[in-house]
């Protein structure tokens, strides 16, 4: 699982790419693609396998049992497909001292320390004019080290010990000098962006630079995930949050959307991306838009055939979602940032995620039916808590708790959370494939056996 896992991180260099990915995924294990511009009446079939992308960032991928009647549930895996990053301003062409540089943006809460003196490559979407005057979006990967924050060097600067480096100044990326630049693209220019750059994404793209008409292009590492360690037993990667729960969700969708799995499931399984949560999921394709109640709605009509009363109430309050987000595993050497009774592990399973005051979703009710599917499999779970002094992160989990879905957190434990290289174990990848797959194969008839309300 460890090795799928880095395949599909380094065939993710943005969140457009990881929707690609995920799509490749379902169609060669036959799911079917739904378009949201079109009308889905007598579409969707018992038995049938769907997927649906919106701004090609976002996945909602799912399968209808053949018992499924319509008010019945959705159990939901919910992960996200963003990290964050430097992604380029509209306008990014800017010269200081013989140095060309790219204007970027800083993109969620990354440690931006860490993206100094690496090698940068750039990933994301294109929109290009056709030989038809059409118009169509391309996705663009330049694989190769083409841009570099460089440090400063310890003898100029006075914050030695304390590097907080200004986000708007000192992030400015170098794609190389105005020298070479006139020698390789004498009199080219371009209003917005240095000729150097627009040349490579046409050349990426094959096609000429004044059919780019605009673009959506993140920085991202160059150097490839890696199994790493003495003992092979970590993974080195960018992007592990949250791409390491978005493969293992739709990995075990695969795996559990065979005939013989939906004999007696009576709930749609989901597995569903979202982009925009490192930003607070506020967008029209976020987890917070009318992307899971618009979709859920389409199903049960497509389903039913006629209106539908309140079954889709029904449905939201027979569903269940796991919101599936990395875990602080504790670090060796900041072991006093951790809750003293709550410190999970790399290697010792997932961790359920809880906060009283609802930055984690997860309540005694939720959190229960997760750890006895776990124990029922043998599979280890692990306790996270914030400590009382420190502040906590939040999830997709109480945006969507909040339209009424059942909700839980839980994520694989991993180091270096938000770093350009981020660290996690290679039994945790086992660990959590098998958990959602047990949640796929057995959720409902456990969810059976308590009720509440």
């Amino acid at each position: 699982a460890a090795s799928r896992l880095i395949k599909f991180i380094d065939s993710s260099p943005s969140p457009f790419h990881a929707v690609k990915t995920s799509v490749g995924m379902l169609e060669s294990a036959g799911f079917e693609c739904l378009r949201e511009l079109d009308s889905w009446m007598g579409q969707i079939k018992r038995g049938g396998k769907y997927y649906i992308t919106r701004n090609q960032s976002s996945l909602f991928a799912f399968v209808v049992p053949p018992n499924y009647q319509v008010g019945d549930g959705f159990n939901i895996i919910g992960a996200h497909s963003d990290s964050p990053c430097l992604r380029l301003r509209p306008t990014t062409k800017q010269e200081t001292k013989g140095y060309q540089q790219v204007g970027v943006q800083t993109y969620g809460g990354g440690l931006w320390h860490t993206w100094f003196d690496r090698d940068l490559a750039l990933a994301g979407r294109v929109i290009v004019k056709q030989p038809d005057n059409t118009y169509k979006h391309e996705l663009v990967h330049i694989d190769k080290p083409i841009l570099r924050v460089p440090n400063l060097c310890i003898h100029l600067r006075e914050d030695r010990e304390t590097f907080k480096p200004n986000a708007e100044t000192h992030l400015i990326p170098v794609i190389g000098t105005a020298v070479n630049a006139t020698k390789s693209q004498g009199d080219k220019t371009h209003e917005h962006h240095h000729p150097v750059l627009m040349s490579m994404l046409s050349e990426e793209l094959n096609c000429p630079v004044e059919a780019i008409k605009d673009f959506e292009l993140s920085l991202c590492d160059h150097q490839k995930s890696q199994v790493g360690g003495a003992l092979d037993e970590f993974i080195f990667a960018p992007r592990l949050d949250n791409l390491f729960s978005s493969f293992c969700s739709v990995e075990a969708l695969i795996q559990q959307s065979t005939e013989e799995s939906l004999k007696e499931e009576e709930n749609i399984r989901v597995a569903a991306l979202f982009d925009h949560e490192e930003i607070g999921s506020r967008s029209s394709h976020g987890a917070d838009s009318n992307y899971v109640e618009h979709v859920f709605h389409r199903i049960l009509t497509s389903l039913h055939g006629k209106d539908l009363g309140d079954l889709l109430e029904q449905s939201f309050r027979k569903s269940f979602l796991v919101s599936a987000d990395m875990a602080h595993a504790v670090h060796p050497n900041y072991t006093s940032k951790h809750q003293d009774q709550h410190m999970p592990e790399i290697h010792k399973g997932p961790v359920i995620k809880t906060n009283d005051n609802q930055r984690y979703a997860t309540s005694a009710w939720t959190g229960f039916l997760m750890r006895e599917l776990a124990q029922n499999n043998s599979i280890p779970i692990q306790e996270f808590v914030v400590r009382n002094d420190s502040r906590c992160g939040s999830t997709i989990g109480p945006i969507l708790a909040s339209r009424g879905i059942r909700t839980m957190d839980i994520g694989a434990p991993q180091l270096a959370m938000h770093s350009i290289r981020e660290m996690c174990g290679t039994e945790d990848v086992d660990h959590s494939l098998n958990l959602f797959s047990a949640f796929y194969a057995q959720f409902t008839k456990l969810d059976q056996s308590l009720r509440v309300d």
